[in-house]
């Protein structure tokens, strides 16, 4: 069937194109959503969201602003950066510390697991303590470089190179294991 025509049905709530729709591309949306919000169930729970959202709002789709895979991809991606930037959200990575992600590794190695997770330790080590509390900031706990600076205590200037600094180092210790 031709696209155009299951997408003409589907703004006329058609539910088996809406089911034929959902078919072609669920899994594509659920995986962009799962890239920003690094939680696969709470991935699935908005993907089901924003499904929901385009039956409700399928009269809106306009194909001569775009593709309509492209329009579904976008109220995904807002979606998504919606969660991530929501109080609720921030407050459960602000939970989770680095000993954390340490923890993990530390067990998988003890359980004999495939992954040789020994290089990452290394890595962690030998992080300086400023170059952790940046890492654990801006890519665990999902703060932005303004919300570091002021949890620091430090311009969003340091921050920014602070930043730069330690991805450097990371990245030196990756090229030469």
């Amino acid at each position: 069937m031709q696209l155009n025509a299951l997408v003409e049905r589907f703004k006329k709530k058609d539910v088996s194109a809406f089911e034929t729709l959902y078919g072609m591309y669920a899994d594509n949306i659920c995986g962009v959503i799962e890239t920003i919000v690094r939680n696969e169930g709470r991935s699935q729970e908005i993907c089901q969201d924003v499904f929901i959202k385009i039956w409700n709002n399928s009269e809106s789709y306009n194909s001569s602003k775009g593709r309509f895979f492209t329009w579904i991809l976008n109220i995904a991606r807002n979606a998504a950066i919606d969660e991530v930037r929501s109080r609720s959200y921030k407050n459960q990575k602000k939970n989770l510390s680095a000993d954390y992600f340490v923890g993990i590794l530390a067990s998988s190695e003890e359980d004999n697991s495939v992954v040789d997770t020994s290089g990452i330790r290394r890595m962690v080590k030998n992080l300086k303590e400023k170059c952790v509390q940046i890492i654990e900031l801006l890519y665990f706990k999902g703060y932005t470089q303004k919300e570091a600076a002021e949890e620091l205590e430090i311009p969003v200037g340091t921050v920014k190179t602070r930043n730069r600094s330690c991805i450097s180092q990371l990245r030196e210790d990756m090229e030469t294991k």
